[in-house]
């Protein structure tokens, strides 16, 4: 019977520090997701700022339809946004569900290390790959490796435009979002109401700059969509996990407090027929 007290024991004290370690991954997954949102607000300001500049630079005299590029669907990549790691329950596979079963390989470009691994267990291998950085400031970083690989194809032929996929939350549950990302549609941007500016290089190199700058921010958005979108899944799995720590919690303390009393009960049992015994043998 101590025996088995003293496993009971144990097993509490280990599920103990498994909520704690529960719980702090989801402290961490609940700090990295709130500064990203923050961090999003930012990334609209400036994407705005580019394309109002984009807006003047083209001036009143140009609409949208005459600068936006046509794009050929059967050559368009996609930028697919998955977990870099585990503990975020079904995330990976959401996202890679909802991607076309005739999507060409060639045309896949994949972020997230997790997600890689759960791809190639279904038979599907990237053209190009990238890890998610842990922390928000390695955004940027992985936006200009992002940019440099889809200029790169397209300077090939490999792809004439691109589409991104990246989970969003909207009220409390995750969102697949699929969107276009190049060529950048110029309706998009604010319609000039004022003359256009004097520049000292030409519009055209002007507006190919800003239009790099804003393909940039763009990735960076859906970036930091992404990796908000993981954390907050991965707060979701750790409250689940917290809640099935504390039913097991529970579960353990009732055996506890049962083997307990009937460890006492069996004293009691024991004592009282060693008395009966020493009466009897007076």
């Amino acid at each position: 019977m101590t025996d088995r007290l003293a496993d009971i024991s144990d097993r509490i004290d280990s599920v103990r520090q498994l909520g704690a370690v529960v719980n702090a991954m989801k402290g961490i997954a609940a700090a990295r997701a709130h500064i990203a949102r923050t961090q999003l607000e930012a990334v609209d300001d400036y994407a705005a700022t580019i394309a109002a500049a984009i807006s003047s630079a083209i001036g009143p005299n140009t609409t949208a339809s005459e600068d936006k590029t046509g794009r050929n669907t059967g050559r368009t990549g996609l930028l697919v946004f998955c977990a870099e790691q585990g503990f975020a329950g079904a995330f990976s596979e959401r996202v890679l569900e909802s991607i076309s079963g005739d999507l060409k390989a060639e045309t896949l470009f994949l972020i997230g290390t997790r997600g890689l691994s759960i791809a190639a267990s279904r038979g599907l291998a990237p053209a190009w790959n990238a890890a998610m950085p842990s922390h928000t400031p390695g955004i940027p970083k992985l936006a200009d490796a992002i940019t440099k690989e889809i200029y790169r194809r397209v300077d090939e032929g490999s792809i004439n435009g691109l589409d991104v996929l990246f989970t969003g939350w909207k009220s409390g549950r995750p969102e697949i979002v699929r969107q276009a990302l190049f060529p950048v549609d110029l309706s998009d941007y604010p319609p000039t109401v004022t003359e256009q500016p004097l520049t000292q290089i030409p519009v055209t190199t002007l507006i190919d700059s800003l239009g790099a700058d804003y393909f940039h921010a763009l990735v960076c958005k859906a970036a930091l969509h992404a990796f908000a979108a993981e954390n907050e899944a991965r707060m979701e799995a750790m409250s689940s996990a917290g809640s099935q720590i504390e039913r097991e919690l529970q579960t353990f303390q009732a055996t506890l407090r049962r083997v307990r009393q009937e460890a006492i009960t069996a004293e009691i049992i024991e004592l009282g027929t060693g008395a009966a015994s020493a009466r009897g043998s007076r």
